[in-house]
């Protein structure tokens, strides 16, 4: 009766959750993975922000009315994503790598459960992380701009909006590729197919003809995380919120599909 009580006990949502949390913060490769994502999006961002404020002086007239500071101060997200991303990944394929993952299936009542329990927790970190770098990012751009360049302040017109929806769009797409690495199960591989999806596809469709690339474009992920970093209306897109919201679809139906794989094959 002991035995049964404590298999019962193991395959709880909750241990799931707590063995998730486990295993989250006492990997090295999570908490390397996580100050790369920092220390990327940080300092991408505050070099940008450097890089336009020494050289204000030489900017075009054009250039200066168009110029978000937002924008500017964020400009790291577009690697940092990449690195919460492969973060996203390795929550599933570092387990596969091992051979852990079958002794985890094993133990729970569920693997729709397991998934489940990756997902939640891994969005929590997710989310806490990316507002964290984001906001970081922002304050850390507007510091190094003031004195020469137009600064923008939290209370500013979608500036809120745009730091907040920019950690939200980062910790989403994380999950995007947490779904990916449920599917193709190989750390290079789905972190391949990741970079393909972000980075690599938008330059294809850069190939095709204007009014075609300008209706796939608004789709791209890329191209929703661009709006949402911007306080300004982008032409031939999404609003922002919109985007993201497009975004959550998508990551949905691959998480599914992740699902639908993790539950008709073997461990």
């Amino acid at each position: 009766m002991s035995i049964t009580t404590t298999t019962e006990r193991r395959q709880g949502f909750v241990d799931l959750l707590a063995s998730e949390w486990v295993k989250i913060r006492s990997v090295r490769s999570t908490v390397f993975t996580l100050l790369i994502t920092a220390v990327l999006t940080i300092g991408i961002s505050s070099l940008g922000a450097f890089a336009i404020a020494a050289n204000w002086n030489h900017v075009p007239v054009a250039q200066r009315l168009t110029f978000d500071p937002t924008s500017r101060s964020l400009s790291g997200v577009l690697l940092g994503q990449l690195a919460l991303g492969v973060l996203g990944i390795l929550v599933f394929t570092a387990e596969v790598a091992t051979g852990t993952i079958s002794a985890t299936l094993t133990a729970a009542s569920s693997r729709t459960k397991v998934l489940l329990a990756k997902i939640v927790m891994f969005a929590i970190v997710a989310v806490i992380v990316a507002e964290i770098v984001s906001f970081a990012s922002f304050f850390a751009g507007q510091a190094l701009l003031s004195g020469t360049t137009p600064t923008a302040s939290l209370g500013g017109t979608n500036v809120l909006r745009a730091v907040a929806g920019t950690g939200l769009y980062m910790a989403i797409l994380a999950l995007f590729a947490l779904g990916i690495g449920v599917i193709v199960r190989h750390t290079a591989g789905a972190i391949t197919t990741f970079v393909g999806l972000v980075l690599v596809l938008p330059l294809l469709v850069t190939a095709l003809p204007t009014s075609l690339s300008n209706d796939i474009n608004k789709f791209l992920p890329f191209t929703i995380g661009q709006t949402m970093m911007s306080v300004h209306p982008q032409p031939d897109t999404f609003s922002a919120w919109a985007g993201l919201g497009l975004l959550v679809i998508y990551t949905i139906i691959i998480l599914a599909i992740a699902n639908w794989r993790l539950t008709s094959r073997d461990a």
